[in-house]
């Protein structure tokens, strides 16, 4: 645990607290510009203060800290969690984002293998869906 009047990095706090599984990802993701304070990009090694909020995107998921204590150190999960306050909304966190699948185009068994012009055909429907989103 962090004394109160020490400095402690974004990257380090953020692995601390297990929103990242390595302190590289941590630091990478920081670079990337997927770690926001006031909508402002952070270095990784901006300090973290009490209070700050920050906005975490981490591929499809995304989300809101607040920084409720300091931890330099990466702990179990039940300790971790004492540390921050989880802003996230309901409709941002992972178990609730709708996930679009593509269709999967089946073909009679025993038919065989597509013939190249069959092939294009199968292309052409696969593109165009994807060029609708």
């Amino acid at each position: 645990m962090a004394a109160d009047n020490e400095k402690l990095r974004v990257d380090k706090y953020l692995w601390a607290i297990r929103v990242f599984k390595t302190r590289s990802l941590a630091t990478e993701a920081c670079k990337a510009g997927r770690v926001k304070l006031n909508g402002q990009s952070l270095k990784p090694s901006a300090m973290v203060k009490m209070g700050d909020t920050y906005h975490i995107q981490k591929g499809a998921e995304k989300k809101v800290v607040k920084v409720t204590g300091l931890l330099d150190k990466r702990v179990d999960a039940k300790t971790a969690i004492s540390f921050y306050e989880d802003l996230t909304p309901p409709e941002e966190t992972y178990g609730h984002k709708t996930i679009h699948h593509a269709s999967v185009l089946k073909r009679d068994r025993g038919t065989g293998r597509p013939t190249k012009k069959e092939r294009r055909e199968i292309d052409g429907l696969q593109n165009d869906w994807w060029e609708k989103d």
